[in-house]
């Protein structure tokens, strides 16, 4: 059975560093923090935590789940997300993405998750993260400016 390293605590790896700092995404990158020290993290040991300010005024957080078959592995803000719309339907929105780790490594969301929110996440959220330079922030439209798009609606 795992069991998860006892003496971690949340990362200040990732504070905003903007000259202006936002009070609610500071709030929510420390939602993240605190949701990665929930990782399911045996084979890398990188621990990913993820919050999501939905725009019915709720915060969601997610952590990443590793299974041996590393495909089925699923990361921080797939985790947030699915929750998400578990607990309040499809017509959800993303108002604002944060994502941490407890790793002090840059972890900006892959290619699969940034799919993934494309689906629910407003194209203006802000979204935070740690990159290879520090922190950073980013519009969503700019993290993932060519999404699949098949227009249903």
């Amino acid at each position: 059975m795992y069991t998860a390293p006892q003496n971690v605590l949340p990362s200040s790896f990732m504070p905003y560093t903007d000259n202006n700092p936002d009070p609610a995404l500071e709030a929510l990158l420390a939602r993240a923090r605190q949701a990665a020290l929930n990782s399911y993290s045996p084979y890398s040991g990188f621990r990913v935590g993820a919050a999501l300010r939905l725009n019915n005024g709720a915060v969601v957080t997610g952590t990443n789940v590793e299974n041996v078959s590393y495909g089925l592995t699923i990361c921080a803000e797939r985790s947030a997300l699915v929750s998400a719309v578990s607990q309040f339907g499809p017509g959800i929105r993303v108002e604002a993405v944060a994502v941490a780790n407890l790793n002090n490594a840059a972890s900006p969301p892959c290619g699969a998750c940034r799919q993934m929110l494309a689906e629910f996440t407003l194209p203006d959220a802000p979204v935070a993260f740690p990159a290879a330079d520090g922190p950073r922030t980013m519009p969503f439209s700019e993290i993932l400016p060519l999404a699949f798009d098949m227009k249903l609606k």
